[in-house]
Formats: structure tokens, sequence, C-alpha cells
């Protein structure tokens, strides 16, 4: 069978611009069904996902993913009249009295949630094949369950998916067993913790729903015990192992509501007025940062601790925005309350569009699916005909091409101790937000000025912002607090933990200022190329660890194509970009 899954609420922006004219860019991104993304679930597994952002360059887009849908059937060998099931991650009729009491509410279930709306875009987008009796809705908060727990490698668990909201909930918990989802308790939408998170990122300065990495980057320089109370005083942990925020009710109008506007006006009176985007970062800004880190972390550990004595359940699958929070993911592993772990890759939105291909499956088909996920390397590829394609006529560059893979490695790492920072270019694109190895920017972490530079001449991003270590999973307890045996929990990028003491001074570039790190193993089975430049590197310096950031500048979505590779590159300060075997240089 062959399923096509998708992501994102094509309206959801422009509705809400002619609902409400006059706001601001960052007003209008406090919107549901960004991320739009696609991906082709067969019998023989995940072939093909990836997110529309990176074939349109408009991040996090809430745009129908067309390209995205197209790339996936490419990938696959099929047309559209293959598919045989289409799967979308929001399913909001079984919902639709919750939008029945207001006329907005009612024009917004049309104009944006409406089944019919999916239907007419499946037509514009996709006008070779009616396929609206193949369309599917699954329940957003179900599609990001399943996208984690269908491939965790868990027969049974417990499951925690936390966003800002979906349809009507923005927490669930619930259990997999065999291959059923049961939910077991919900949280409504108006009580969110992502959304808490997302209001307090506004108020700091920055974007909600873009740029709540940020904040948690900024938290390890602040106090949290300065505000704790405070912030901890907008949230009430519920006996049943719940949680509702007050504060997120105090917005009386409609224009309150779609804004926050009423919940930005008590963080004002408590905690002085609002940084605006270009101001500052006062250590005001980063003590606020750091109690709503540990807020978000209290209320995290109080859900967990409650529905694993609930369900007895040893195993932890994660998903929603909110589990794309490193830090917390680090404090949750570090609590040992579960025997092991699994946080979805692409826990945003885009995750979603997996998981409804997935949830589908396991309802039509009779074999359940409980393959391990490796790396998610579902994106296109490129081949050496493809680059030499993309290189030619160029005048702005010059390249070469290695004879050997052990030669290029051994070439780049060279580079990379004298200094030079990589833009690395390898297989197949990574699902999800983060760079694993294939799109990376790649640095040596024992600069002491790499961070710095990094942040101001290459990406030109705030300078508090950490950069991340990638090393050889063979290696990784002896540099990070990673005990034997949870070494592939973090191979995608997702937990925070401490860089041993002895070597916070040779890895400065990579050290958090909490002496944290948000570890990247790299395995010889999953990247070899990768694994094999990290090796190269530790033959010349005695470290098999590199500094791995995404491939991209600010405001641009992770790179897809050799074409705009290279055109990242030429407008860059990046050194050098390798392109599968080509090394590419300016001329």
């Amino acid at each position: 069978m062959n399923i096509i899954g998708y992501s994102g609420l094509h309206h959801s922006v422009s509705f809400k611009q002619n609902q409400f004219p006059n706001l601001s860019p960052r007003e209008y991104r406090i919107a549901q069904g960004f991320d739009s993304a696609a991906a082709l679930v067969t019998g023989s597994g995940i072939v093909a996902a990836a997110a529309e952002e990176r074939f349109t360059g408009d991040k996090g887009t809430n745009a129908f993913p067309a390209n995205a849908i197209r790339y996936c059937l490419q990938a696959g060998q099929l047309n559209p009249r293959q598919i045989d099931v289409i799967a979308h991650g929001f399913a909001y009729e079984p919902v639709k009295n919750a939008f029945a009491h207001t006329d907005f509410a009612r024009q917004q279930y049309a104009q944006v949630y409406a089944r019919d709306n999916q239907l007419r875009l499946l037509q514009e987008f996709l006008p070779e094949v009616d396929l609206s009796a193949k369309l599917v809705e699954v329940p957003h908060h179900l599609a990001h369950a399943a996208s984690a727990y269908y491939v965790s490698g868990f027969n049974e668990s417990l499951i925690l998916v936390v966003d800002g909201m979906g349809e009507v909930h923005s927490t669930t918990v619930a259990v997999g067993r065999g291959r059923t989802i049961d939910v077991i308790k919900t949280v409504t939408a108006p009580h969110s913790l992502g959304i808490l998170y997302g209001v307090v990122t506004l108020y700091l300065g920055f974007w909600m729903s873009f740029d709540e990495y940020k904040v948690m980057g900024l938290a390890p320089y602040g106090d949290p015990r300065r505000y704790f109370n405070q912030m901890m005083e907008f949230v009430q942990l519920q006996p049943d192992g719940t949680y509702s925020v007050p504060l997120l009710f105090r917005n009386p109008t409609l224009a309150d509501k779609e804004t926050y506007h009423g919940s930005l006006r008590i963080l004002e009176e408590t905690f002085g007025p609002p940084r605006q985007p270009e101001d500052e970062i006062t250590q005001r800004h980063k003590d606020i940062a750091a109690a709503l880190q540990a807020v978000l972390q209290a209320v995290l550990m109080h859900m967990l601790r409650f529905f694993k004595k609930e369900t007895g359940q040893t195993n932890l699958c994660m998903a929603g925005g909110v589990a794309l929070n490193c830090t917390a993911n680090g404090l949750i592993k570090r609590s040992r309350l579960f025997n092991d772990m699994f946080i979805q890759p692409a826990a945003a939105d885009d995750g979603t569009a997996l998981g409804a291909a997935l949830f589908t499956q396991n309802q039509l088909e009779e074999k359940p699916s409980f393959r391990k996920m490796a790396l998610p390397l579902w994106g296109p590829g490129f081949s050496a005909a493809d680059i030499e394609a993309a290189l030619a006529g160029r005048s702005d560059v010059t390249f070469t091409r290695a004879e050997s893979f052990d030669a290029l490695a051994a070439d780049i790492a060279g580079r990379i101790v004298a200094g030079q920072v990589v833009a690395w270019f390898q297989g197949r694109m990574e699902y999800g937000p983060r760079a694993l190895g294939n799109r990376s920017i790649l640095a040596d972490p024992r600069h002491p000025e790499m961070r710095a530079h990094i942040n101001r001449l290459v990406k030109k991003r705030e300078a508090f912002r950490p950069f991340a270590p990638a090393v050889t999973i063979e290696a990784a307890p002896a540099y990070f607090d990673i005990a034997p045996g949870d070494e592939s929990l973090y191979a995608h990028m997702l937990c925070v933990t401490q860089v041993r003491p002895a070597y916070r001074d040779q890895l400065p570039a990579i050290t958090h200022v909490d002496g944290s790190a948000r570890v990247q193993t790299v395995s010889q089975s999953g990247n070899p190329r990768f694994w094999q430049l990290l090796t190269k590197f530790a033959e010349l310096t005695g470290l098999p660890i590199l500094l791995n950031t995404s491939f991209n500048l600010r405001g641009q979505p992770i790179i897809l194509s050799p074409a705009t590779a290279i055109d990242t590159f030429a407008g860059s300060e990046i050194d050098v970009l390798v392109l599968e075997d080509f090394i590419v240089t300016r001329r």
C-alpha cells in the first residue's frame, strides 16, 4: 500500500490577514499549520520525507506541500494514480462543534479547517487524479504519537505529545501497545505549555512558534531562581498529572486571543517592559528565559512521574514541538525515570506528515510496523552529473573532484584543522530541523573564537547561540556524560548533556556557558562518510569531534540542492564547499 502523509494548513495565515489586516509579521505567525511537509510510506518502509520549506525557501511555511508530495512520488517512482491513501495530519470534523459559537470561529472552520479545503487543495495541486475518496484525516496528536511510537522499536511505551495546539488539544498522553495507540489523558488547547513558552518567547522579542529554541539557548546564561516563583504562578499543577495555564485566559477580546496581548500585558506587569526584536539582550531577559525553561521542565516532570506510575510503562516516546527542547529532554534522560526513550527527530508539525502515514498504515495493514528508526535521511539526493550541471558555467567558483573519498576526507580534515569553515553536502537530505552530517557546516571545536566567528560572519545570528558537537559513537562516553549503552539516544541531536570537565577547555566552541552540549553521535553504519571525516580529524588532533551546525544562513531553510548550496556558499563567509566528491572554492 502506498500512503502519502502530509502536514500544514494552507489558509491559516491568509485567513488571519484578512480578518486582522493591521497586525505585525510576528503576530501573523501566531497560527496553526506551519512546517508543512510530506512523507511516503509503503510496505517496504519509509521511502521519502521532506519539508516544503526546503523546496520554496520560505522557512517554516504553511503552504500546501505540493513540491514535497511530488518529490515523494518521484522518490517512490510512483504517479499520483498509484497513491492508495493520502493522509492529512489534522482532523477537525470530529470537533466541528467547538467552532460553532461565534461568526469568527465558524468562518475559520469553513475557510481553514474543513475537509472541503483539503479536497480543493488536492484538486488544485494534484489535478492528475481525483483523490477525494482517498483522503484520510488523522487527529493531529495521534499523528504526532504515531510518528514517534511506530519508529521507536518499542513493543509498548508511554507516549507524550506536547505542542502549541492541534485541533482542540495541547497535550496528549497515550500508551502504545502492539499496533494500538490508546489515549489516556488530554489537556485542552487553552491550557498550552507550548503556547506559554511561545508567548514568553514573543515577550522576549523573538518570533512565537519559530524562535523558542533561541530562548532555550539563552536560558543557561540566566539565573532561574530570580523569577521562578513569578513564572510558576502562571501554571497550576493538577492532581491528575496534568496542568492548567490561567495566564492564557487573560485575553478577553477576539483580538487579544489572536495576539495574546492580554497575556503579554500580564508579563509586562510582572517582569517589566517587553524586549523589542533588535534591543540588547540584558541579564533580566536571560533570567526570564531561565525561569521559563525551569517551569517547562517542572511541568514535564510532573506529568511524566504521574503517568509513569499510572501506567507502569518503562519506555517513553515523545513528539510535538516541545519535544525539540533538548535541555528538557536531557533532564528527562538524566532522571532515569524510564529505561529507554525515543524522541521523534521531526518532532514539530513536519513530523505529523510521517505520523499520519504511519498511523494510517497501521490501521489498514495487517502487519504492524515496529522498525527502529536510524537516521532520517529521506530527502532528495543528487548524482555527480547533477552537481557538475550545477557547477557548469559558474564564474565565481572553481572546483576539483577528489580521487577517492579517503583523500577528500583527509584534505577536508586538514582544512578544518587549519581554521577553515566547511560546508558539507552529502547524500540524502535530513528530515526534521537538525542537520546530521549531510547538510552541515563544520568547523574545529577547539578554536576559542570559532563559535563567535560562525555566529557573526557565517550564520549572521545572535552571539549567545550555541553549536552542537558531532562525535563518533565509540568515543562519545569518553568526552560527554553519556552512559555506555545510551549513545544511540543522541544520534539525532535532541538531548543536551554535560561535556566532561576534563575536556571543556579543549572544546570551547561547542561547550555552552553551563558546561553542556547538544551532542550528536555518529556511527560508521549510520553515516559512513561523516564518521570517516571525524576519524580523519581525530588522526590529526586526537579528538573525533567536530562543530556541526545546519548548512543555511539566517532566515534560510536548510539547503536542499547543489545549486542552492553553491549560491549560499558564494554569498557567505564559508571557506570551502564539499558537494559529494567535489571540493568547491571561490575564484
